[in-house]
């Protein structure tokens, strides 16, 4: 009988491994069951991973040092041993403005959306601001829910700009706003989506750990070769069939690009783990100087992955 692993994940094409994962069977070959459940916020996930009900997770490695730290929005029924695994991409984050601003100087005195305040996202938003010059007085920073929510409200002109990810950026150039920067442009390294899993659970099961990351990395493999960037539109168009096709191609150009892409190896960036650290440290209330990302993870489970 398969073991059965529940993986909670935000929506979107970013989800391209894992689905291809499922969908190619490099989980059933290895007698896992994969069940994929979306998630509309970091504290439902980060709930139900803490609480067992979803075994891994694949969020943003800020959201872990966050909760681990003391410093997440979610109260929590225990404390938390939330640890990562492997890698999987750089948020693939862009600042994206309503049509009529064409430089950072123009965002002065408007109303720029976010999800919260005390994510990592919203850190990366205020080092860009601040590297060009926009003080976080200059501004005015509006909670405004997910992606889906705040791409919405630009469009309506709601807000002068957001951060959003991929599609979102070409989504709204397609909507005829402006992609004002790419975050990898300005911070070329930074942890964006991980694995992660409990300490506890992850001990115990280490085996179809190991399983999950090894079907996880085939799927990869899949999509970086021979006709993956096909198989890929596919996988997109499937999940998300409103999605027009010129955008679903420019998403899969984006994702599995050689240089931007997902990581190709699933594997952490020591790196952009400090960038995520560095930000946390600079921006989250109350201060905390944090430090050393080797806390947060655990590769063993990784490299035995690799070497089996």
């Amino acid at each position: 009988m398969a073991d059965v692993i529940d993986v909670i994940a935000f929506p979107g094409g970013f989800n391209l491994p894992i689905w291809a994962a499922i969908d190619n069977g490099n989980f059933a070959k290895r007698d896992l069951y994969v069940r994929l459940h979306y998630t509309a916020s970091s504290v439902e996930q980060v709930t139900a991973l803490v609480a067992g009900k979803c075994q891994i997770g694949l969020t943003g490695f800020d959201n872990i040092v966050a909760y681990q730290e003391g410093q997440g929005e979610a109260q929590l029924d225990r404390a938390p041993d939330l640890f990562a695994f492997m890698g999987g991409d750089n948020a693939f984050l862009s600042l994206v403005t309503t049509g009529d601003i064409a430089s950072y100087a123009d965002l002065k005195g408007s109303k720029i959306a976010v999800d919260a305040m005390t994510t990592g996202f919203a850190f990366v938003l205020r080092e860009m601001l601040e590297r060009n010059g926009i003080a976080a007085s200059d501004v005015t920073f509006e909670r405004a829910g997910g992606v889906v929510e705040r791409f919405q409200g630009l469009k309506e002109g709601r807000f002068a700009a957001t951060l959003v990810l991929t599609p979102f950026d070409l989504m709204a150039q397609a909507a005829g706003c402006r992609v004002l920067q790419s975050a990898a442009s300005l911070i070329p390294h930074y942890q964006g989506v991980v694995g992660c899993a409990g300490r506890a659970w992850a001990s115990a099961h280490r085996t179809e750990l190991e399983l999950f990351i090894a079907g996880y990395r085939e799927a990869l493999d899949w999509l970086f070769g021979e006709g993956g960037m096909q198989g890929a539109h596919g996988l997109l168009q499937s999940r998300l069939p409103q999605m027009p096709a010129a955008i679903a191609a420019a998403t899969c150009g984006k994702l599995l690009a050689d240089d931007g892409g997902f990581e190709r190896c699933a594997k952490l960036d020591p790196q952009g783990m400090d960038m995520v650290l560095r930000l946390r440290s600079k921006f989250a209330m109350p201060p905390k100087q944090i430090s050393d990302h080797g806390k947060f993870i655990d590769e063993s489970y990784y490299r035995n992955a690799v070497s089996a």
